[in-house]
C-alpha cells in the first residue's frame, strides 16, 4: 500500500515549484491531534498527558486543517506523510496506557488522511517498551488504518535497537513493507552532560540519530532484514560524519563488530533520510555520501525549527542538479512508499 494517490502520479501545486511533473511529498511533519487539545482544554488528564504536554505553546498546533493545506500549498508541497508530535510517544508510561493513547493518536492521523486522501498519508506512533504490543498496533495501523508506518524514538527508555527484545518488531515492519521512520524525542544524549543552549535539540538529535544507526547497523538489524525500509529524521543527523571513522573502528577491533558484517559506511545507503538539514553545503554532503535516490524533502512542520519555503529553498541550490532535486521532491518517495 501506497500513498493515495501514489505519489508522483497526480500533478500537484507543487508542480511547477521544480523541474518534472508530479507530486511534491514531505516525510517530516507532525500532528498534535485535536482529540487531546479539547480534552486537555479544561485541565483534563488524557492517557495521563496534560496541556504542558503536546506542544501547545506553539501556536500552529492549534491550526485547522484548512489553515495546514493553505501552508501546504504556499510551501509548495502536495503531501505531507504525517506522523504525531514525539511527546506522543509516552514509553515510560504502562504499556497498556500507551498502546491505548497511541491507539486513539493513530486513529486521529488516520482520519485527517481519509477526509484528505490526496495531500495526507500517516505514520503512526506505537508502544515500543511492549514489542508484542508494538507489533500488534503497527498491523493494526498499517492494515486497518492504512499508514504508510510509524514513528519511533531513537530509543526505548535507554535502550537501544540492536537488543534482541526489538527483533520481532523489526521482522513485523519488513513483513508488512512499513516505513519506520526515526525521530528523537527529549532528553536526547547530551543531556547527561549539558542541560543548557538549547543543545539537547540542536546537537542532541543528531546525535542519537547518529546512535540509532550505528545500534541498528552493529546490531545486524539490516542484515536480519534486508528489506526493513528506515528513514532517519533531520538527514540522519550526525551519520555520514561519522561513516569514516566508524569503519576504520571496525576494521581497528573485529572483536567489537557485533552481529555488523560489513564496513558500516555500506549500509549508509540501505537507509532513507529527510532533508532537513537548513544549508545546502550538508545537504550536498549527504547526498554525495548515500545518493540522491536515498533523500527525501522534510520540513519539521510545524515545529519552530522547522524548513521554511522548502521547495524554493532546495530549487535555489545551485550544487543540486535537477535529477537530484526529483529524487529529493518525488522519486525516492516513490520508492519508499512502493510496497
Amino acid at each position: 500500500m501506497g500513498l493515495t494517490p501514489p505519489p508522483g502520479d497526480v500533478p500537484g501545486p507543487g508542480r511547477t515549484a521544480a523541474s518534472g511533473t508530479g507530486r511534491i511529498v514531505d516525510i517530516h511533519a507532525h500532528l498534535t491531534p485535536r482529540r487531546f487539545i479539547d480534552a486537555v482544554a479544561d485541565g483534563r488528564s488524557w492517557h495521563n498527558m496534560t496541556a504542558a504536554d503536546g506542544e501547545l505553546h506553539n501556536p500552529l498546533n492549534h491550526w485547522s486543517v484548512a489553515q495546514r493545506l493553505d501552508a501546504m500549498d504556499a510551501d509548495r508541497v502536495d503531501v505531507q506523510v504525517v506522523s504525531p508530535t514525539d511527546v506522543f510517544y509516552q514509553y515510560h508510561q504502562e504499556p497498556k496506557v500507551t498502546a491505548q493513547l497511541a491507539r486513539s493518536v493513530n486513529e486521529a492521523v488516520a482520519e485527517l488522511r481519509r477526509d484528505h486522501p490526496d495531500r495526507f498519508a500517516g505514520l503512526g506512533t506505537v508502544p515500543m517498551q511492549d514489542t508484542d504490543l508494538a507489533v500488534a498496533e503497527l498491523e493494526h495501523s498499517v492494515r486497518d488504518l492504512g499508514m504508510v508506518g510509524v514513528m519511533i524514538d531513537d530509543h526505548v527508555n535507554g535502550d537501544t535497537y540492536d537488543l534482541p527484545r526489538f527483533d520481532p518488531f523489526f521482522a513485523a515492519a519488513a513483513e508488512l513493507g512499513a516505513v519506520v521512520f526515526v525521530h528523537q524525542y527529549g532528553p536526547t544524549s547530551v543531556a547527561a552532560r549539558i542541560d543548557r543552549f538549547f543543545l539537547f535539540n540542536s546537537i542532541g538529535n543528531l546525535v542519537d540519530r547518529a546512535i540509532t544507526f550505528a545500534s541498528l547497523v552493529y546490531g545486524g538489524v539490516l542484515d536480519r532484514h534486508p528489506t526493513l525500509k528506515v528513514c532517519l529524521g533531520h538527514a540522519g543527523g550526525y551519520t555520514a560524519f561519522a561513516l569514516d571513522r566508524m569503519d576504520h573502528g571496525w576494521r581497528q577491533w573485529p572483536n567489537r563488530r557485533g552481529a555488523c558484517l560489513q564496513p558500516p559506511s555500506t549500509y549508509a545507503s540501505r537507509f532513507f533520510y529527510d532533508a532537513v538539514t537548513y544549508q545546502e553545503r550538508t545537504l550536498r554532503f549527504l547526498i554525495d555520501t548515500v545518493g540522491a535516490d536515498r533523500v527525501m524533502l522534510g520540513t519539521d512542520w510545524p515545529a519552530p525549527m522547522r524548513v521554511e519555503e522548502p521547495v524554493a529553498r532546495l530549487a535555489a541550490m545551485p550544487s543540486i542538479t535537477a535529477p537530484e532535486a526529483e529524487s529529493i521532491l518525488r522519486g525516492t518517495a516513490r520508492q519508499l512508499f512502493t510496497r
